[in-house]
């Protein structure tokens, strides 16, 4: 695996915020505004997160309207984005804040999307 990939997956786990985000993609795919309520963070900073995530390869994303929706790399992802994806959900998958942030997730995943981003508009 070249080096320079290798730092960048590294990089992009090394973020708590980032891992909770990945933690909460596994159960299924989320619009970018149920992550924001999720992280209880700016827009712009989950954004960003998610943005580093995706370069890694980590998460894939995909536009609908004025919607973002993210979701874990799927088994098409290359090895090693995979093994680091299996290492980090493994790894934290009984962590008290990912167990947490996926009893928030119930609710989260029934939400009025356009109610959610109520929030965020300027």
């Amino acid at each position: 695996m070249p080096m320079r990939r290798t730092v960048t997956i590294t990089k992009a786990l090394a973020d708590e915020s980032r891992l909770r985000s990945l933690m909460a993609l596994r159960g299924g795919e989320l619009c970018l505004c149920q992550l924001i309520d999720l992280l209880e963070l700016a827009p712009s900073t989950v954004s960003k997160h998610l943005t580093i995530l995706h370069d890694a390869g980590l998460v894939e994303r995909r536009k609908e309207g004025r919607w973002a929706y993210y979701r874990v790399a799927g088994v098409d992802a290359p090895g090693d984005v995979r093994a680091a994806i299996d290492w980090a959900i493994g790894s934290l998958q009984s962590s008290p804040v990912a167990l947490r942030d996926a009893e928030r997730l119930v609710a989260l995943r029934r939400s009025d999307l356009e109610e959610l981003a109520a929030c965020y508009r300027s």
